[in-house]
């Protein structure tokens, strides 16, 4: 009897591996538990290793410092078929030396993710543009190796990127960033934040040269100002979201046409802002809180506003700086 269900038993690796495992079951396992079960046997460490080999997307950002350089190396020396490559915040370890390997055997990646890759250099932004010449979606940020040189590779040997982020890239300056404008034309989504050097320039560049721009990231970029956001209103009838937050010279006036057109910033509008600091003041909860929040709220407001003199409240509102 006991053999007779022992023969009716199936184990998990008995299943075909290229034909169920490795795409409807291990595709839906976290990174991290792969790696684990390379540890439990031959087999499993043979059958993580086909994965691997085959997988598309890989994000090692799920896992970060805590995985050696040698065992990323292990894991994707096969694979030659990666289309997505997340190694966000791997700045422990990652070098050009683990990094050109998978780039220069993967080109039909059109994903990639560097952000916080410090230990990088421009070898691997120029390797990552002349071998995937199909990459779509690339970040950047705090990636301070960045410079013009590189950037002008990835400009003439992707013109089919559609997002780039380029955060606090110091090293770039208007030249670089128009150069990229003028070849990528099919931009979408653009972070230029945290640079001191950017200018109208750039920005301009940016709005006459990628009309199908739809989200453009210019926080704490000082030397921007109102003439810059006017040619994105004229030039870029697609834009949903713009951030400012921090550029001195940017003021409501060249703001305020693009509100109208519903698109999305981080900062509010000057009488909000007043409106918001003023509820703090007086206590009063925001105004457009639903209907049966209101109730409460007004029995909130009529408790706070009586437990105040009235001429206390009134002074308040009076000298209230409105700016």
């Amino acid at each position: 009897m006991d053999k007779e269900a022992s023969k009716g038993e199936c184990h998990l690796l008995d299943l075909p591996w290229e034909d169920v495992l490795v795409p409807r079951v291990l595709s839906l396992v976290p990174l991290q538990t792969l790696v684990q079960l390379q540890r439990v046997s031959k087999q499993f460490h043979s059958l993580i290793q086909l994965y691997l080999a085959n997988c598309r997307n890989f994000q090692l950002s799920t896992l970060g410092p805590s995985v050696p350089r040698e065992a990323f190396c292990s894991m994707l020396k096969d694979n030659k078929v990666l289309q997505s490559l997340s190694l966000h915040s791997c700045s422990d370890w990652l070098t050009d030396s683990e990094l050109l390997p998978v780039v220069g055997q993967n080109q039909q990646l059109q994903r990639v993710d560097l952000r916080a890759c410090t230990c990088l250099t421009r070898r691997s932004l120029v390797a990552l543009s002349l071998t995937c010449t199909h990459l779509s979606h690339l970040g950047l940020a705090h990636c301070e190796w960045v410079d013009s040189l590189s950037l002008r590779s990835l400009a003439d040997h992707c013109p089919g990127l559609r997002s780039v982020d380029l955060t606090a890239c110091r090293q770039l300056k208007d030249e670089a960033i128009c150069y990229l404008a003028k070849k990528c034309v099919r931009l979408r989504c653009v972070s230029l934040a945290v640079n001191a050097n950017v200018t109208n320039e750039a920005v301009e560049a940016l709005a006459k040269s990628c009309r199908e721009l739809e989200s453009l990231d210019l926080t704490g970029c000082l030397r921007v100002n109102d003439h810059s956001i006017r040619t994105l209103t004229e030039y870029c009838p697609r834009l949903l979201s713009l951030k400012v937050n921090h550029c001195h010279n940017v003021s409501e006036q060249s703001l305020e046409p693009l509100r109208s057109r519903g698109v999305q910033m981080d900062v509010e509008p000057p009488l909000q802002r007043a409106l918001v600091l003023l509820q703090d003041v007086l206590g009063v909860r925001p105004l457009h809180q639903p209907a049966d929040m209101n109730r409460a709220g007004n029995t909130a407001f009529s408790s706070t506003a009586s437990a105040a003199p009235l001429g206390h409240r009134l002074d308040t509102v009076l000298t209230f700086p409105l700016k």
